[in-house]
């Protein structure tokens, strides 16, 4: 087959640690391509995610490189292993592929974390709050485009209401409450709807009010999805020009202590849901 045009962030994050481990191991293209029995051209292709491998070869490389954790190997032989397609591909060649990772790393996440100053998360949103987002887009969308997003962004929300949802914790600043998206009326039901999530055990919404002060982090919107091991979290920031992806231990590192010192700040769980309604009310 020939190789991929356009690899997923989920195929390009499986040729990434391959290719970590092969180095860490002190091995070159050539030796690794004859323990596979493929072209050289081959294993670079692979570590970019341009080109498919076999759950059994990534536990062959993984072997012959030397890697002991058995946790680490069944997470990386499960990606290719994966063999729905998942709901998110019938926006493929419509949306960005950002925007299809996005759902897909929530989708094969168990833990989601997020942290959000302005926007509030895309998987709360309602209809009516999401079209008036995607209504302040510049320059403004085309009314086709508009309407892909918004069915995008709902279709994303099924991963709450599965029969396994991953356990959601959500950090939202007071400031996002507020942004009155399409009005008064739209934001009171948007705000309802939140407080409704929150009483989901599998997930947690916690408040920052404008009085904790300065917080860490307060300009990113930010996902931090765990994985079946440390080593596989993903982090996925919400900026202007697209979603960014970041997986190096250094940022994961630096994500987690954030997300950390801003769940020491935030309300209580109950105390956040008594926040909502009052803010709600008083609208």
């Amino acid at each position: 087959m020939p190789p991929r045009s356009a690899p997923t962030e989920r195929q390009r994050r499986l040729g990434a640690e391959l290719r970590k481990m092969r180095i860490a191991a002190g091995m070159g293209t050539e030796v690794a391509a004859k323990l596979l029995g493929v072209p050289r051209t081959n294993v670079p292709n692979m570590e970019s995610g341009r080109s498919g491998i076999s759950a059994a070869r990534v536990r062959a490389l993984a072997s012959n490189y030397g890697c002991t954790d058995e946790a680490y190997v069944d997470a990386l032989a499960a990606i290719p292993s994966e063999r729905d397609k998942g709901w998110w591909e019938a926006y493929r060649d419509r949306l960005s592929p950002a925007s299809l990772d996005i759902a897909e790393m929530e989708w094969r996440s168990p833990r989601l974390r997020i942290a959000v100053t302005i926007h509030l998360p895309g998987l709360f949103q309602t209809e009516a709050h999401a079209r008036a987002v995607f209504a302040q887009v510049v320059p403004p969308l085309p009314r086709t485009d508009l309407e892909t997003r918004l069915a995008h962004r709902m279709d994303r929300k099924q991963v709450l209401d599965r029969s396994d949802p991953p356990k959601v914790e959500a950090i939202i600043h007071e400031a996002a409450l507020r942004m009155e998206f399409g009005g008064t009326g739209t934001t009171r039901a948007q705000l309802r709807h939140i407080v409704e999530l929150a009483e989901r055990p599998h997930l947690s919404v916690r408040v920052i009010p404008f009085k904790a002060g300065g917080v860490p982090g307060s300009g990113q919107s930010v996902i931090y999805a765990a994985a079946a091991v440390p080593q596989l979290d993903t982090i996925e920031l919400d900026t202007t020009h697209g979603a960014e992806f970041h997986d190096d231990e250094a940022q994961l590192t630096k994500y987690r202590a954030q997300l950390d010192e801003l769940e020491s700040r935030a309300l209580s769980r109950e105390d956040s849901r008594t926040f909502m309604n009052d803010l709600a009310r008083r609208l």
